[in-house]
């Protein structure tokens, strides 16, 4: 299939989880990518890249910290000069963590999360959209099913995502006219790193000592409508391809949640 054939796509956080399937899925529909994630992670954005090869497709790599304008920047003009354009902007890249109620997390903690989650995908649309031409393109924001119900014990998660959500309504309004569609994604619980983890492991499961994934799988389940605890990255991939193909190329300022039913669990 072809739906992205001749696209450029920017994708932050693209070195593993969520953002690697992302730039492995578009590729196999056709684009190119630009590789975004953190300075350090090169062995894990040239294995995103070598992915992106088996398909046919080139891939550009940066380290740049989306907490930090001047790097991301530098990434976008390194990719946009490798490729001579830019369709589609995926700010992928968050981090979330569970330090207790809202009034006893660390300033440090909190300002951490709002700088990664909501500063840095500012940043990452203020240094993309000016490259994309003049035909439009596609901006998809990755928040969380986090951005629509709260979350006890991450208030500090949950607000930043709650807080792209208007961004994206936003940007979907002030870009619209340019033919650029602004769209979020709110995922669930993915089976990455981000979801599997010794530390959540613990805090579902505190009556064990060293709880596993298989341990999590029915508490996790408990949370859906659908009888799984989780759903993959590559689910989520799917449906943002959905959100930056054509077939999408009416649908702007919506949120696409894909959780299993978590969001309509009561």
């Amino acid at each position: 299939m072809s739906r992205m054939q001749g696209k450029v796509a920017l994708v932050t956080g693209a070195g593993n989880g969520m953002g690697r399937a992302h730039c492995v899925r578009l590729a196999a529909e056709g684009a190119d990518i630009i590789v975004l994630d953190l300075p350090g992670a090169e062995a894990d954005m040239a294995e995103t890249c070598r992915l992106v090869g088996e398909h046919g497709r080139r891939a550009v790599s940066a380290g740049a910290d989306v907490r930090d304008l001047a790097a991301v920047q530098a990434g976008v003009d390194r990719g946009v000069g490798e490729f001579g354009r830019l369709d589609v902007v995926v700010a992928n890249a968050g981090i979330c963590d569970n330090p207790g109620p809202a009034w006893t997390i660390d300033e440090p903690v909190w300002q951490r999360s709002l700088d990664v989650n909501l500063t840095g995908a500012w940043h990452t649309i203020k240094a993309a959209v000016p490259a994309i031409g003049a035909d439009g393109g596609s901006v998809v924001i990755v928040s969380s099913t986090a951005g629509v119900k709260a979350v006890a014990g991450a208030a500090h998660y949950s607000a930043s995502k709650h807080a792209v959500i208007g961004l994206m309504r936003t940007l979907a309004n002030e870009l619209g006219p340019r033919s650029i569609r602004v769209n979020a994604l709110l995922p669930g619980a993915v089976g990455t790193k981000m979801t599997l983890n010794p530390a959540t492991f613990a805090r579902l499961r505190p009556d064990l000592e060293n709880p596993t994934a298989e341990d999590v799988m029915e508490v996790l389940s408990r949370n859906h409508l659908l009888p799984v605890p989780w759903v993959e990255s590559e689910d989520v991939s799917n449906a943002l391809l959905f959100l930056v193909s054509d077939d999408a190329r009416y649908i702007t300022g919506t949120q696409l949640v894909v959780d299993a039913g978590l969001t309509e669990k009561v």
